[in-house]
C-alpha cells in the first residue's frame, strides 16, 4: 500500500460543504448552492486525480486513527472503491444542479436542512467506497444512514414520517447484523482488513463460516433492498425525487450493493465460497429478488415505486453476477454498478420533471406526455433502452458480460434469469414510452404542445442521458471504468 493524504482529502469537501450550507442558511441561498456545487466539483477532482495512480497498480491509503491495537480507522483506495468513489462523486455534480431547479421549482421548505443532508450523505456513500478496513466501512455506513432519514422523511407529512421511520427499522436491524458480523469476523482473524480474494479461509467451521456469511448478506442486504427486506424502499418514495435519485443512483441502494461484493470478494474469497457451497444459495436467494421486484413492478402505476422495483431488480442483478464468481460475470457486475447508476438517475430525473412541470406521477395519467416534454421522455426512453439490455446504451455492455459469465461458470438457469429479467424491463418500461408518444393526452395537465421542462431539469437530464450513451460506445473513455472492473476482476479471482 502506498501511503497518501489524498483519500483523506476525497472526503474533505462533502463535509465542508455541508457546514458551509447549515452557516449559510435560507437567507443567500444562491451562495447555498454555491457551497454545494463547489464541493461536489472539488471533491470528483480529487478522487479522480487518483484514477491514474490506481490503475497503475497502487493503492492509496493512510490511518486516520487507530482505535485498538491492529484496528484504526483506516481510508483506501483501490481499483473497486474508486469505482463507486466515481461514480457518488460525479453524480452529485449532476444531482446538485438538478436539485436547485426541482426544490425552487417546487417552492420546497426545508431547503437547507435538505442540501446539507444531502452533502453530508455524499460524505458518507464516499467513505463507504475509501473505506479500508470493515471497522471504517461500517463508522460511514451508518452515517449514510442517519444522513439520509431527514431525506426520506423531507415532506413531514404523516405519510413521510411513516416512511422515515420504516427506512431506520429495516436499515438500523441490518447495521446490528453488520456489526455482529464484524465482531465475529475479528475474534476470528484478528483483522478487518481487506483482501483481494478473502481472508476467512481456515479461520473456522463450515457451520460458523456459514453463520457468518448469511449474517453478513443479510445486513448488508437490507440496504441492497434484497427479498424479504425490500418493501423500505418503494415507501421511501415519498420523498423529493432528488432524493429518490440519491437512493436509488447515487449512494444508499449502491453503498448496500457495494458492501455485498465487498463481502463476497474481499472477506470470504471466491475460493472459500466454493468450498462452502454458499455461492449458489445466495445465487437462488437473489434470483428470487430479480424475477419477484420485476413482477411487482408490472403491477405499480406510481412511477417512482415502478422505477423502485426495477432499482431492487437491477441491485440483485449485480449481486448474482458476483455470485457466479465467473471472470465475465464479475466484470459484469462491477460494471453494472455505474452503469445502472447513470441509467436509473436519469429516468428518476424525468420524473421529477414530469412532476414539476404537470404535477402528474401516476402512469395512466401521462399519455401524451412526450409531445409536451419530448426531450424529458426521449431521454427516458433511452435510459429505459439500456436498462433492457438495448445497445448502445452502457446496460448492453453490462449484463452482456453478466450473460457471458452465466455461460461461462456453465449455469444456464441464472443465463435464464438475466435473460427474463431484461424482458421484464421491456415489459414495465415500453409501455410508458409508447403512451407518451403516441396516445393522446388525457388529462388537463398534459398539454398537447411544446413545452417541457427549465433548463435548470434538462441540463442534468441531458448529461446523464448522454453520459449513458458515451459510456455504451466507449466504456474506457475518461473514467475507465472498464479497465477498473478488470483489474478488480484479477485481483479477487487469482487471490481467491
Amino acid at each position: 500500500m502506498t501511503h497518501s493524504t489524498l483519500p483523506l482529502f476525497a472526503l474533505l469537501p462533502s463535509l465542508v460543504g455541508a457546514i458551509l450550507i447549515l452557516l449559510t442558511g435560507e437567507r443567500h441561498r444562491n451562495l447555498r448552492e454555491f457551497w454545494t456545487l463547489a464541493a461536489s466539483v472539488s471533491k470528483f477532482a480529487i478522487i479522480w486525480s487518483m484514477l491514474p495512480m490506481v490503475l497503475e497498480g497502487k493503492v492509496l491509503g493512510v490511518e486516520v486513527l487507530e482505535i485498538v491495537p491492529g484496528v484504526g480507522l483506516e481510508l483506501k483506495v483501490d481499483a473497486f472503491g474508486l469505482i463507486f468513489a466515481l461514480l457518488a462523486s460525479g453524480l452529485w455534480i449532476v444531482v446538485s444542479l438538478y436539485s436547485i431547479g426541482y426544490m425552487r421549482g417546487l417552492k420546497e421548505h426545508a431547503q437547507t436542512r435538505y442540501f446539507f443532508c444531502f452533502a453530508m450523505a455524499i460524505f458518507g456513500a464516499v467513505g463507504v467506497a475509501l473505506a479500508g478496513n470493515l471497522l471504517t466501512l461500517y463508522l460511514f455506513y451508518e452515517i449514510l444512514t442517519v444522513a439520509t432519514f431527514p431525506l426520506v422523511a423531507h415532506k413531514e407529512t404523516e405519510e413521510a414520517m411513516r416512511a422515515g421511520r420504516k427506512y431506520l427499522a429495516y436499515l438500523l436491524t441490518g447495521a446490528t447484523l453488520v456489526l455482529f458480523s464484524i465482531v465475529l469476523t475479528f475474534s476470528l482473524t484478528g483483522t478487518l482488513e481487506f483482501t483481494p480474494g478473502g481472508f476467512l479461509s481456515g479461520t473456522a467451521s463450515k457451520a460458523i463460516l456459514s453463520l457468518l456469511f448469511v449474517t453478513y448478506i443479510l445486513g448488508f442486504g437490507s440496504k441492497a433492498a434484497v427479498m424479504p427486506i425490500l418493501e423500505w424502499l418503494p415507501s421511501a418514495m415519498v420523498a423529493p425525487t432528488p432524493v429518490s435519485a440519491l437512493l436509488h443512483a447515487v449512494a444508499v441502494v449502491k453503498a448496500g450493493v457495494f458492501c455485498v461484493l465487498r463481502v463476497i470478494l474481499y472477506v470470504f474469497g471466491p475460493k472459500l465460497l466454493t468450498d462452502l457451497g454458499l455461492w449458489l444459495p445466495l445465487a437462488f436467494f437473489v434470483s428470487v429478488t430479480v424475477i419477484g421486484a420485476n413482477l411487482l413492478a408490472l403491477a405499480q402505476d406510481h412511477l417512482k415505486r415502478r422505477l423502485a422495483f426495477s432499482t431492487i431488480n437491477n441491485l440483485s442483478v449485480i449481486i448474482l453476477g458476483a455470485a457466479l464468481l465467473s471472470h465475465d460475470a464479475v466484470r459484469g457486475a462491477l460494471l453494472h454498478i455505474p452503469f445502472h447508476g447513470f441509467m436509473k438517475i436519469t429516468l428518476f430525473m424525468c420524473a421529477g420533471a414530469i412532476y414539476v412541470k404537470t404535477r402528474q406521477d401516476l402512469i395512466s395519467t401521462m399519455d401524451g406526455v412526450g409531445r409536451q416534454m419530448p426531450f424529458t421522455m426521449g431521454a427516458f426512453a433511452l435510459a429505459s433502452a439500456g436498462l433492457c439490455g438495448i445497445p448502445p446504451v452502457c446496460g448492453f455492455i453490462s449484463k452482456w458480460y453478466l450473460c457471458l459469465g452465466a455461460i461461462e461458470a456453465k449455469e444456464v438457469f441464472f443465463l435464464g434469469v438475466f435473460i427474463l429479467s431484461a424482458l421484464l424491463d421491456a415489459a414495465y418500461f415500453f409501455p410508458i414510452v409508447y403512451a407518451a408518444f403516441f396516445k393522446p393526452p388525457k388529462h388537463d395537465q398534459i398539454k398537447p404542445h411544446f413545452d417541457d421542462a427549465s433548463p435548470w431539469l434538462l441540463v442534468p437530464i441531458g448529461i446523464t442521458a448522454l453520459g449513458s450513451m458515451v459510456l455504451g460506445l466507449f466504456p474506457n473513455l475518461s473514467l475507465r471504468f472498464f479497465d477498473l472492473a478488470g483489474q478488480v476482476m484479477k485481483a479477487v479471482l487469482a487471490g481467491g
